[in-house]
């Protein structure tokens, strides 16, 4: 049986002025979480949203990645800020994929920006600094090079009693880091918020009535996971819902 397959969608850059064509990236520590959990990180660097209704069949789970990028501001019905780093490309495939992994019941877990997808794809809004809004936390990393600080843990989750979130915590409190300027303002449909900021902001969810793995978070789990049990157990979750769609498939 071959290790179950995860789809990441990529992010697209222009990393090099010489060469307007740009790249396609995706954070190794994304790929290497993946690989760590005993399943295969696959990339489809060009796919749209065209592509979606037949590549989708060919994995087993959607990873939605952080990235430096924000979500286009049009897609929920605010006005770009002159400081966005924007990936439309991303945008236009996420979007679908969000929703076409939910109805087929394909495992989607949702990290940061991924999270931020989610909530957009289903109707969702967001805020576009979250530093700015009156009462509300700066969940942005220190200014520093040094990758330990700005993925150390920073703030309490609070997470709903009786959730998956609390069974993976242990609990209903845990620590968690945080690296994201936008944060979600308005839930989108069928999302159940279980988990929040000290200031109330929204910072874990699960899709309701979704028929396999469906969650999202805005911290990032795939950093050193093995050293943090609620992380690890998170992603856990995750891979055997993934290994659990493969099954299904060879079938």
């Amino acid at each position: 049986m071959h290790k179950p397959l995860v789809w990441l969608p990529a992010c697209h850059r222009h990393l090099d002025l010489s060469d307007p064509g740009g790249y396609t990236v995706l954070a190794d520590r994304y790929a290497q979480c993946v690989t760590d959990l005993g399943l295969q990180p696959v990339l489809f660097p060009m796919a749209g949203a065209a592509d979606v209704p037949d590549l989708l069949p060919a994995v087993d789970g959607v990873l939605l990645t952080g990235s430096p990028s924000n979500v286009e501001a049009s897609r929920f019905g605010a006005r770009p800020l002159d400081t966005d780093l924007l990936d439309p490309r991303r945008d236009a495939l996420t979007m679908v994929l969000v929703r076409a992994a939910i109805r087929g019941g394909t495992p989607l877990f949702g990290v940061c920006r991924g999270l931020q997808e989610m909530n957009v794809a289903l109707g969702g809004s967001l805020y576009q600094r979250v530093h700015g809004e009156q009462g509300l936390m700066d969940h942005r990393e220190p200014q520093t090079d040094d990758l330990e600080a700005q993925f150390a843990q920073r703030h309490e989750v609070v997470l709903t009693p009786g959730s998956a979130f609390a069974q993976w915590a242990g609990g209903t409190r845990a620590q968690v880091n945080s690296l994201h300027g936008q944060g979600i303002r308005r839930l989108g449909e069928g999302l159940v918020a279980e988990g929040h900021a000290p200031d109330g902001l929204v910072e874990a969810v699960r899709v309701e009535h979704a028929s396999a793995f469906a969650f999202g978070v805005q911290w990032h789990p795939e950093w050193h996971h093995a050293r943090h049990p609620f992380y690890a157990r998170t992603l856990e979750a995750f891979a055997q819902a993934c290994r659990e769609h493969s099954r299904r498939r060879s079938q």
